[in-house]
C-alpha cells in the first residue's frame, strides 16, 4: 500500500535503512507518524500538501519498513531519533525544513526543534504533550487510559511476551478505540499497520521506544524545562477535542510553556487526526508554513 503519487525508497542514515515516501515540489516538509502506525498515517494529508511542498514521510526507526536500532533502549531516545531525522533531511539536500509530527512523531519533532533549532523553520505537533508533562499528568484513574505507557516500558521482556501472544488484538485495540468513527482507518490500511507489527522484532522495537520515553526522554525534557529552553520556530499544536471529558492537563497551556510563538487548534475526531480530519490538518499546516 502506498501514498498516492509518492515514490518510496530506502535511505541509509546513521547505520539504519530508513524507509521514505516522498512527493511534491516546493519548500521541504517532513511528516513523522506515531504509534502504532507507519508513514501511511499521512496518506490523505501528504498528497493535499504536495502541490505546495516537497513532502517527505519516513517510517520512524523501529517502525514499519525502517531499520531497528541495535542495542539498548537508549538507542530509541527521541534525541537520537531526532538527530537521525535531521541527518535524513540533510542527505536529501535539506539543511532547513518544516516539521510536523503526530503522537510519537511529535515527540521526535519536539526534540528536533530543541536540539537542532537552526534546521527547523516551522513545527507542528499533533495530539501529544511533551514526555515530562505526560508522565506528570498520569495520576489516579488517568493511568487506566494510558496503561500501554506503563506496560510497554517495563524493563524486561514481559510486554514482548504478552503482546507476542496476540499482537493483532493488542495493537488493534488502539486502532479501533482511539477513533470517533470506525471508518477513520479503512480495512486495507488497518491490515497494513498490523502486518508491520506482528514480528517479535517489531514488538521489541516498539517496547524499546516506550522504555526510552520512560527512562531517557523524560529526563531530557525535565532538564530542558528546568533550564528554560524553548522552541524557536513558529509552532502549531493540534489536539483532539475531548468533548465532555475533562483532561488532566491543558494542552494549550502546556505547549505555551515550550513555544512562545504558538497557535493552537482543537479538532474533533479522536486521536488519529491526520486520518480523521485530513483536510483541516493539511490546511492548518499550510497556513502555518505558507499562509
Amino acid at each position: 500500500m502506498k501514498i498516492t503519487g509518492f515514490t518510496e525508497r530506502k535511505v541509509r542514515v546513521s547505520g539504519l535503512d530508513i524507509h521514505v515516501a516522498s512527493g511534491g515540489e516546493g519548500p521541504p516538509l517532513l511528516l513523522l507518524h506515531g504509534f502504532p502506525q507507519t508513514h501511511l498515517t499521512w496518506r490523505h494529508v501528504a498528497p493535499a500538501l504536495a502541490d505546495r511542498f516537497q513532502v517527505i514521510c519516513p517510517d520512524l526507526p523501529g517502525y514499519g519498513a525502517s531499520g531497528r536500532p541495535a542495542g539498548g533502549y537508549e538507542r530509541y531516545a527521541k534525541r537520537e531519533t531526532a538527530a537521525t531525522m535531521v541527518e535524513l533531511m540533510r542527505q536529501l539536500g535539506h539543511e532547513r525544513f518544516s516539521l510536523v509530527g503526530h503522537d510519537r512523531g511529535a515527540l521526535v519533532a519536539l526534540r528536533a526543534a530543541l536540539d537542532h533549532p537552526a534546521a527547523i523553520d516551522h513545527l507542528a505537533v499533533i495530539d501529544v504533550i511533551p514526555t515530562v508533562e505526560m508522565w506528570d499528568s498520569l495520576t489516579g484513574v488517568g493511568g487506566v487510559f494510558g496503561f500501554h505507557l506503563y506496560l510497554l516500558a517495563q524493563p524486561n521482556d514481559l510486554p514482548e511476551r504478552m503482546i507476542g501472544a496476540d499482537p493483532d488484538t493488542f495493537f488493534g485495540h488502539f486502532l479501533d478505540t482511539w477513533v470517533d468513527d470506525a471508518a477513520t482507518i479503512d480495512p486495507a490500511t488497518r491490515e497494513a499497520y498490523l502486518s508491520a507489527l506482528r514480528t517479535p522484532e517489531a514488538i521489541h522495537a516498539i517496547c524499546q521506544d516506550y522504555r526510552a520515553s520512560a527512562f531517557v526522554d523524560a529526563v531530557h525534557d525535565a532538564e530542558d524545562r528546568q533550564a528554560g529552553r524553548q522552541i524557536k520556530a513558529p509552532t502549531l499544536a493540534i489536539w483532539q477535542d475531548p468533548g465532555d471529558m475533562v483532561l488532566p492537563f491543558d494542552p494549550g497551556a502546556v505547549w505555551r510553556g515550550w513555544a512562545p510563538d504558538l497557535r493552537t487548534l482543537p479538532l474533533p475526531g479522536g486521536h488519529f487526526l491526520p486520518e480523521a480530519q485530513p483536510e483541516a490538518v493539511a490546511a492548518a499546516i499550510q497556513d502555518l508554513i505558507a499562509p
